[in-house]
């Protein structure tokens, strides 16, 4: 049966700013889904306060509301558009279906005869109330570990009293595991159970027996009103039961469960499914597996809705989860729906895997100091990379490149522990880092049972660490003139770089390319194509490996590559990889903005990224994705390839801009702003001198690269000083400092963190107002994009401060002499396309903090606000297809617009929430006021002073 016809507009929730627990996986998921319902020519409403996101793009829906998630933002969007007939609210994550349940409760659904579509009310209650949960589970035969609700403090102690410890807690109705946690001892209870009442916004906890060390699982499943249900990817966790998901390293497709426990695995989720409600749409089931002979399977939960892995699902078998869910709640069937890869099969089918994705968490620990770093119930991680590849360990090589740590992979870049008492501690406390730590383990000699006894990982994924160790050793005995070429295959075959290699062999990297090329060792790209080649497919979705070649009879040996190049011109978008703070989706939004100008431009673009949350590397953004790590040996092989016209590197933050240098070097065209503009903008030397040469002022500073240099600087400049290393993004490892002694602990902290860094010393304008501005500039033209004034005092770093576009309270004699600094600046610094500009404003005098000339955190707030698309327009100029002069700028903004940073604070309870330099928000919020006298405004400015730290 086709579409529902009474569907003519849909009102789709989004998740809101970015906090940990709640990424842009739900940006991605609300995105394909109003691209779906726009194909049906369904009206589409988007609320969301995320100004960052693509799916806010005015693109993206036909009425955007950019306000708070709240009940009445809801009523006041059911006012203006009568039409409304159903709300999506499964796309949106957690947030959305809270928001869901109030307005039902509220009554406000049923008031303006608007229906929910992809979910019922009771399949989202059953499965948040963990008791009527778990009575349906007993009803329907599946089994589920020992637990038990709490409402009071008294029932908690003594449910813990009769299941005994290890216990779980985990907290009803909330986010991202907050509030779980896993209770050994009964001394730490009480005050675990207090917080997990306190979190949960109805007060209730449910008290698990901890099935530690059990092995956990997720499936993916859809199910149209016909009931056809199809599981679209088994994912595995490495990790075992106790680590949340979202911090869990997973694989897909499950790599260690037999086919008759995987078959009742299947048959089990799909009864708890079809159980939940008569819904047509996504689901994610959550299972653990006993470790033992038995493989007994035992429920955790179940989500109605499409979840973290949905994105990680569909990134990684080319099913488009979202999309295909939004069809099947307006109606259709999945026979009815075609294969988005194939073009020519239908959606009723489950996608075949001929290679290995394996998904590892990207941390920001060092942001929140004083936190614990241990992982648990409660996810921590802000981002997450995928890597594909051919097998388990060319997959998770490729991860790990992915994860910009200053690490090249598993093992082998010299930066391992040895320390045997700090190992098994890191073991026993699963840290952040346990995926390379496994590693260090087996090379101490710490035997796998040990490692198994302590981790509970399976000893197959054990194994296949130690198979990598076993070939770096054997790699080791030789030197480059005398490896044998089945080693040098054999090594790229299993993921590990050429620097790796290169540090195994004491050689250089460019020595083993270069060997690689001798004994003609390439990379081939394959497709992911939902089918294993099984039909051919129309999607060019890449991902690269290392084959042998194949001999045919009186022909050249050759590898088959699925990637054809073609005579198009063509460009090469570098993505921002994963998220994190100081560079999240804001740049992903930038990216995917590139692509569509250039596309528009008349070239075929190229997006590289290894981001599996994002819209970026969405298999129909470009016209070629290559999944792949935004490291160097992998990007330089796609460019060879490929041999495009040019690389953009300014729209993908630092991740982007940090391989410019090396792009230049090997004669690679960077499109837009030179390598050499971009390195005078960070050299502060050569940059003070830019700004000398045209009057503007600045704060004085000095460069110091030890301990001494940077004491003796400190009697030139004055205390307080800020102190910031080079090259970094989102103010890491940037103090005010206002003594001799605090300046010592921080450089020395800081050198031995990042070696060989210069460090910049500035001295602090105490008490100065803050304020930025974007430019776009054709290297002659330049036209300002916005200017915003910070309610936050100068020393906040800008990304969590709170930005008022356009300012509120600064001059025309000010306001003057930012657009004068902000001209002269782009102009030069040669400038073609984005760049931004940091201000201090002190007794009317506006110094300069820093240039960006590239994209900044700021241009989504800004295009959003003004209804504008800066990128698209900065692209054209940095193609060279457009002067600045040719566009039709019409900013409109009644009022004021604010970028409001959020925090993920509460996922830290002992750390010192203090802002300053050092960037620690994940994510923001737009709020949109009509004047000053608004209370939100005058909240905010009371506020101002309130975090601040010296």
């Amino acid at each position: 049966m086709p579409k529902n016809l009474s569907i003519k507009s849909v009102l789709i929730i989004g998740s809101g700013p970015i906090v940990i627990g709640q990424a842009c996986e739900f940006d991605y998921a609300g995105s394909q889904s109003l691209r779906s319902l726009r194909e049906d020519g369904i009206e589409t409403v988007l609320i969301n306060s995320n100004p960052a996101t693509i799916m806010t793009d005015p693109s993206m829906a036909d009425h955007i509301y950019l306000l708070p998630l709240t009940t009445k933002s809801l009523v006041q969007i059911l006012k203006e558009h009568p039409q409304i007939d159903a709300v999506l609210p499964t796309m949106g994550g957690q947030t959305a279906l809270n928001l869901c349940i109030e307005a039902d409760e509220k009554g406000i659904w049923k008031d303006f005869g608007v229906k929910l579509i992809g979910v019922d009310i009771d399949a989202i209650n059953i499965t948040e109330d963990r008791e009527q949960f778990r009575g349906l589970m007993e009803k329907i035969g599946v089994g589920m570990a020992p637990q038990a609700t709490a409402n009071s403090y008294l029932q908690g102690k003594e449910i813990a009293q009769q299941f005994g410890f290890p216990l779980v807690i985990r907290a009803s109705y909330t986010l991202g595991g907050a509030g779980a946690s896993i209770v050994y001892k009964e001394e730490d209870f009480d005050e675990l159970l207090s917080y997990g009442l306190e979190i949960s916004p109805i007060h209730e906890v449910m008290i698990d027996k901890a099935m530690m060390g059990w092995k956990e699982y997720e499936l993916e499943l859809l199910r149209d009103k016909n009931d056809n249900v199809v599981i679209i990817c088994a994912i595995e966790n490495m990790d075992p039961m106790g680590i949340h998901t979202g911090d869990s390293i997973t694989v897909a497709p499950a790599m260690t469960l037999n086919d008759r426990t995987y078959q009742k695995m299947r048959d089990m989720a799909i009864l708890m499914m079809r159980s939940i409600g008569d819904f047509a749409g996504g689901c994610n089931v959550q299972f653990a597996v006993s470790p033992d002979e038995n493989e007994e399977i035992i429920a955790i939960e179940i989500n109605p809705r499409v979840s973290r892995s949905s994105a990680l699902a569909s990134k990684a078998t080319g099913y488009p989860i979202a999309k295909i869910a939004t069809k099947l709640a307006i109606g259709y069937n999945l026979d009815e729906l075609k294969n988005q890869i194939t073009k020519s099969t239908s959606a009723l089918f489950e996608p075949t895997l001929d290679y290995v994705i394996v998904k590892i968490p990207r941390w920001n620990f060092d942001k929140f100091e004083g936190s614990d770093r241990t992982l648990g119930l409660q996810m921590k991680s802000v981002g997450e990379v995928m890597g594909i590849g051919r097998s388990f360990q060319e997959a998770l090589h490729k991860a790990t490149q992915s994860l910009e740590i200053k690490r090249n992979g598993i093992g082998a870049d010299g930066k391992s522990y040895t320390n045997y008492e700090q190992i098994l501690d890191k073991l026993k406390n699963a840290s952040w880092d346990r995926v390379f730590v496994i590693y260090d383990a087996i090379q101490i000699g710490i035997p796998l049972s040990r490692i198994h006894e302590i981790t509970k990982i399976d000893m197959w994924f054990l194994r296949q660490y130690e198979e990598l160790y076993l070939l770096e050793k054997e790699i080791s005995k030789y030197t480059l003139d005398t490896l044998p070429r089945e080693l040098l295959l054999e090594a790229k075959q299993k993921g590990y770089g050429d620097r790796q290699i290169a540090h195994m062999l004491k050689c250089l990297e460019s020595q083993i390319y270069k060997k690689r090329e001798e004994m003609n060792i390439q990379r081939v790209y394959k497709l992911v194509d939902t089918c294993a080649a099984e039909f051919k497919a129309e999607t060019p979705y890449y991902y690269s490996t290392f084959e042998n070649e194949i001999q045919l009879e009186g022909e050249k040996p050759y590898s088959e590559n699925d990637s054809v190049v073609t005579e198009k011109k063509k460009i090469i978008v570098l993505g921002s990889g994963p998220n994190r703070i100081g560079q999240g989706i804001e740049f992903d939004y930038c990216c995917v903005h590139g692509v569509l100008a250039a596309a528009e431009c008349g070239y075929e673009t190229i997006m590289i990224n290894c981001n599996p949350e994002t819209v970026s590397t969405d298999f129909d953004v470009a016209d070629k994705l290559y999944f792949e790590p935004v490291f160097w040996e992998h990007i330089y092989d796609i460019i060879r390839h490929e041999k495009p016209e040019g690389v953009i590197v300014q729209l993908g933050g630092q991740t982007a801009l940090k391989l410019a240098e090396k792009l230049d070097r090997y004669g690679i065209k960077i499109i837009g702003t030179t390598y050499k503009s971009l390195d005078l903008a960070e050299d502060r030397g050569s940059f003070s001198n830019i700004l000398k040469e045209n009057n503007i002022p600045y704060p004085e500073f000095g460069v110091a690269e030890t301990t001494e240099e940077a004491l003796a600087l400190a009697d030139k400049l004055d205390f307080p000083l800020l102190i910031r290393p080079s090259y970094v993004l989102g103010g890491q490892g940037m103090k005010i400092v206002i003594n001799k002694k605090e300046l010592e602990e921080h450089v020395v902290d800081l050198l031995r963190k990042i070696p060989n860094n210069k460090l910049l010393l500035d001295h602090y304008l105490d008490g100065a107002i803050e304020a930025e501005a974007d430019a776009i500039c054709d290297g002659e033209n330049v036209y300002i994009i916005g200017i915003m004034e910070h309610i936050e005092p100068c020393g906040i770093h800008s990304g969590d401060s709170n930005a008022t576009l356009p300012p509120f309270n600064i001059g025309e004699f000010v306001m003057q002499q930012i657009k004068d600094h902000t001209i002269k600046i782009a102009k030069s610094l040669n400038t073609v396309g984005l760049i931004n500009v940091q201000f201090a404003i002190k007794d009317d005098i506006v110094y300069i903090i820093e240039a960006n000339p590239r994209a900044s955190r700021t241009v989504p707030f800004i295009a959003k606000a003004y209804g504008e698309p800066y990128v698209n327009y900065a692209t054209k100029v940095m193609l060279g297809h457009n002067k600045v002069t040719d566009f039709d700028f019409n900013p409109k903004l009644e009022g004021f617009a604010i970028k409001q940073p959020v925090f993920s604070f509460n996922k830290f309870p002992n750390v010192n929430k203090q802002l300053g330099p050092e960037m620690k928000s994940t994510g923001e919020s737009i709020l949109f006021i009509d004047s000053l006298k608004d209370d939100a405004f005058y909240d905010l400015y009371a506020r101002r002073k309130m975090y601040l730290s010296k």
